[in-house]
């Protein structure tokens, strides 16, 4: 490079790394990666030792630590200058510090050495005076900082006085790295992404923000910790090794990382950096790399510093686990269990040694938190053999033509329905369900995608129980392209499964018995062995009571699914989407075909007789997620106004406006929009479906007792411990006035009964806006009829 373009290219590198000092040190938003910064400060200095004789070098961020502090801190000047650490990148750069400190120390022995784990966090200066901390400072420019003391203070880790029973020293400095843990870390994003706000790039910048508040109380609340390395100026007391000085800090009460180590030589030195590195995903904190430092105090002083780093120690640094990229498109894979799982392509770049070219997303609520679009330059991050992720998007880099992302409507793999289903809706014997990612692939008996994980489901326990038919046989018969579906298991070939690896004539004889064995089942297992999204063993099982067969369960309308307590909407649209998808019931015909039989479960009208005023005002819900709109403000009071009236669900069905105008309470309004509900086919066929399913009515309400209208016909759920009543005596009281005790909280509930330390169902009733009471309510409402 001529001296033209070397001077334009220094002045350049210094404007961009006093612009990334700024964002790292005062804005605590870096738009680089370290290594990014690393590489362009070694250009850098690399230009400036060339060209020396050219330049002006007291103007060079090379000459300075970080940035100036910020206005809104008061200024405060360190003892001792906090100098940085040059870097090494190889074992060669360790070897040739090795070599410049043998050289400069003349020394004729091994020299031995101190080795940290270099924390990824922020450096601070604590000054003690007469043992007592005075000021907490930042580093800032190595020799002025930011007075944060306040916020120092709240850190329980950091002690107030020094601990030691002899006089502690006039005044001594104590140098620490400020981090937060990974675990923590995750916590605090978890946090700020629920609550709106934008997540921090990685602990390193999570830690600086919490360090630089003006308000203590917020730095109080956020989960800092250090560890303490070394001392800097120190006024009654001297040190004769870096190892003195952290068992010295021990003693005192301060921090030291528990991972510091002894090397009596510099091979020492590399095996242990080679260790560290192996361990760096498995520590509680990050690191970015190991410090060695000389032992002995004289050498140290003897090595002496250049203008901004010791010489007697020296950075070693790992592969860096973030790095930037750009996101230029947005894929969708489909897994096993038809979990849609959104998937960054990006830009390929080096992240921890390994070239990253793809990254997941993990799902829709994800993406719109963090506010990911197609374009989007990023911040990607790969931890050990974690998958990369995206950990925050660089707004400031943004164009106008990002794209936001859109899940797909249809399967990319097989084209069928995609449904969504949230966490705590998807009580499902799908593994992906109970990680809480919420969109699904509705064709699961035939999706090419899930076809594996489809058939090992049909297989399992819980399902057809097919002994014999795991993991490993269910890939090779895939693979094989024996089986596309489960319909296929019941037409396998014995001579061409005897002849695959690992099998015989008496394996292959007692797996195909197994088969063929299963095809007498019962309808709850079969409805369990398809795989519908969010449909476990027991919702499977109470479909297969409530219905009776299978015809009806396949045919079942969404609003007919709710009426079964512990299925809500989302849960009633997935089974409805997956009976209602044309290759499903190719598969289930199949399978029928092949033999399989289920003995029908009728339970005739056991547990089917519900109140008719609580059932109208059911069936006249609006509810959004399955597209009912049910009857605009009937409510509790209009349901049991036409009920008392009427007597009966067809007298109500066949009312005309006129004559449902004259029950109390009912507006001429009201009344059409009756009239129109009850005409609907929609409606009509509900009603019919439930009927053939045995629900009847207890329609002579008259005018009973309150206690019998007010308990008769309505569900109950208990939580907590009751004080007074047995909770088996409370429910028997229940059932005795014609109420109904059920397990688990859902939309049918009507009463959520809550002693002394309820558990998850009272969150749920709030959740659902379902009516909570106490025991003493419970009482009233037994007697009277009325809670007070």
């Amino acid at each position: 490079m001529d001296k033209e373009s070397a001077l334009l290219r220094i002045s350049q590198l210094r404007d961009q790394i006093e612009y990334h000092n700024r964002r790292y040190y005062q804005l605590d938003d870096p738009e680089i990666t370290d290594d990014e910064y690393d590489r362009l400060m070694r250009e850098l200095i690399d230009l400036e030792n060339r060209f020396a004789d050219d330049i002006d070098g007291s103007l060079s961020p090379t000459r300075r630590i970080g940035s100036a502090p910020l206005d809104k801190f008061e200024s405060t000047t360190h003892l001792a200058p906090m100098l940085s650490l040059a870097n090494a990148f190889s074992e060669a750069d360790i070897l040739d510090f090795n070599e410049r400190v043998k050289r400069q120390l003349d020394a004729a022995h091994p020299v031995t050495f101190v080795v940290e784990p270099k924390i990824d966090g922020v450096a601070v200066n604590l000054l003690y005076v007469d043992g007592g901390l005075t000021i907490g400072a930042t580093r800032g420019d190595g020799a002025t900082g930011e007075n944060i003391t306040g916020n120092i203070t709240t850190m329980r880790s950091v002690p107030l006085r020094i601990a030691s029973s002899d006089p502690p020293p006039r005044r001594i400095e104590i140098r620490g790295e400020v981090f937060i843990t990974v675990e923590s870390f995750k916590k605090l994003n978890k946090e700020r992404l629920d609550g709106g706000e934008p997540p921090f790039a990685n602990p390193r910048n999570a830690a600086a923000g919490s360090l630089r508040q003006l308000d203590s109380k917020i730095t109080a609340r956020r989960p800092l910790r250090i560890n303490c390395y070394a001392v800097g100026f120190a006024e009654g007391r001297t040190f004769s090794s870096q190892w003195e000085i952290l068992e010295t800090l021990r003693q005192w009460g301060f921090p030291v990382n528990e991972n510091v180590r002894k090397a009596a030589t510099i091979e020492d030195c590399i095996r242990y950096y080679h260790d560290l590195e192996k361990r760096r995903s498995d520590l509680p904190y990050e690191i970015d790399g190991m410090v060695i430092k000389v032992d002995n105090v004289a050498s140290q002083n003897q090595l002496g510093a250049v203008s901004r780093s010791p010489r007697w120690a020296i950075a070693c640094k790992f592969a860096p686990i973030q790095a930037t990229t750009r996101i230029e498109d947005i894929a969708i894979q489909v897994g096993r269990t038809g979990v849609l799982t959104p998937v960054a392509r990006m830009t390929p770049v080096q992240v921890g040694g390994v070239t990253v070219s793809s990254a997941t997303l993990h799902n829709e609520q994800e993406i719109l938190k963090k506010d990911i679009r197609i374009g989007d330059t990023v911040i990607v991050q790969r931890a050990g053999d974690v998958i990369p992720e995206v950990v925050k998007v660089m707004e400031a880099k943004r164009t106008g033509g990002e794209r936001p992302f859109k899940m797909p409507a249809f399967c990319p793999v097989c084209g069928s329905q995609v449904i969504k289903i949230r966490k705590d809706a998807a009580r499902s014997n799908s593994a992906a369900a109970r990680e809480g990612v919420s969109h699904f692939c509705i064709g699961g008996l035939s999706c090419a995608a899930q076809r594996k994980g489809t058939i090992l489901h049909f297989a399992s326990r819980n399902a057809m129980d097919i002994d014999g038919l795991g993991v490993q046989l269910v890939n090779l018969f895939v693979e094989r392209n024996l089986i596309a579906t489960p319909a296929d298991l019941y037409s396998l070939d014995a001579i061409i499964v005897s002849q695959l690896e690992g099998m015989g004539e008496l394996s292959a004889s007692n797996l195909l018995n197994a088969i063929e064995n299963s095809k007498e089942t019962t309808l709850g297992r079969f409805i369990n062995a398809l795989g519908i999204p969010g449909v476990g063993e027991t919702t499977s099982r109470d479909l297969s009571q409530f219905f009776g067969s299978l015809e009806r369960i396949m045919s079942a309308e969404r609003k007919t699914l709710t009426f079964i307590s512990g299925v809500g909407s989302e849960i009633a649209h997935s089974v409805y989407q997956f009976f209602r998808d044309v290759h499903n019931r190719k598969v289930i015909e199949a399978l029928i075909t092949a033999g399989v039989r289920f003995r029908d479960v009728w339970t005739g009208d056991d547990g089917k007789r519900v109140d008719l005023a609580q059932f109208i005002n059911w069936l006249g819900k609006k509810e959004k997620g399955i597209e009912w709109d049910g009857i605009d403000k009937l409510g509790d009071t209009g349901s049991r106004s036409l009920a008392s009236h009427f007597g009966e669900l067809e007298t109500i069905m066949c009312a005309d406006a006129k004559a449902l105008s004259a029950v109390k309470g009912i507006n001429s309004t009201l009344a059409e929009n009756i009239t129109g509900f009850f005409m609907s086919g929609e409606t009509r066929k509900v009603i019919r479906q439930l009927l053939e399913c045995g629900v009847r009515f207890d329609e002579d309400e008259g005018d009973g007792s309150a206690a019998a209208s007010s308990v008769k016909g309505k569900t109950f759920v208990f939580t907590g411990t009751l004080s007074r009543l047995v909770r088996g005596e409370a429910k028997k009281r229940v059932e005795e006035q014609g109420g109904k005790v059920t397990g688990s909280v859902s939309h049918n509930t009507d009463y959520v009964v809550a002693g002394e330390n309820p558990g998850s169902k009272f969150d749920k009733a709030h959740e659902l806006g379902i009516a909570v009471i106490d025991e003493d309510e419970l009482e009233n409402l037994l007697k009277s009829g009325e809670i007070d």
